[in-house]
């Protein structure tokens, strides 16, 4: 007759090191996110605007290169601050609630308080082109889509462990 042994082999517990710390990598995302996005919504809406007083005054398709550069540089930054979501979510939450979403909703629900908004900043092409996008929901929309991105980031972060 034959019995069993008793006794598991025994297996030392693996020693795993703690996940390194994200605190800086969430400070930065976070201060670089509320840099650079009111600089890219700001491109993109003086090169915006730029394009749209040549078209309105001529009525032809004349392109103008700083306006193009302008919304171009914009929309880079954008992308930016987007990317900074493979770093840490944080600065493109931060960017997109604090210079899109928030603006964009007090703008809609309360004109004045947009019109007050604008006012702060010095007249010319920026505030002009700034009105549009505040008042036309494109900031709202520019805004949430940040937001969009930052969450996504943070579900694929879990998602792989990291």
């Amino acid at each position: 007759m034959s019995y069993s042994d008793p006794y598991t082999t025994y297996q030392p517990p693996v020693y795993e090191a703690p996940p390194p710390s994200r605190a800086l990598a969430r400070v930065f995302s976070g201060l670089l996110g509320l840099v650079l996005t009111p600089v890219a919504f700001g491109l993109l809406a003086a090169g915006g605007y730029r394009q749209q007083v040549i078209v309105m005054e001529a009525l032809t398709a004349r392109r103008d290169g700083l306006g193009i550069a302008l919304t171009v540089a914009g929309a880079i930054l954008l992308l930016g601050v987007a990317a900074l979501g493979a770093w840490s979510s944080t600065g493109p939450l931060l960017g997109g609630v604090v210079w899109g979403v928030l603006p964009g909703v007090v703008a809609l629900a309360m004109p004045e308080w947009g019109f007050d908004l604008l006012n702060a900043l010095p007249h010319g092409g920026l505030s002009y082109g700034l009105s549009s996008w505040l008042f036309s929901g494109a900031l709202l929309a520019s805004g949430f889509l940040l937001v969009g991105t930052g969450l996504a980031a943070t579900v694929a972060r879990r998602r792989i462990g990291r």
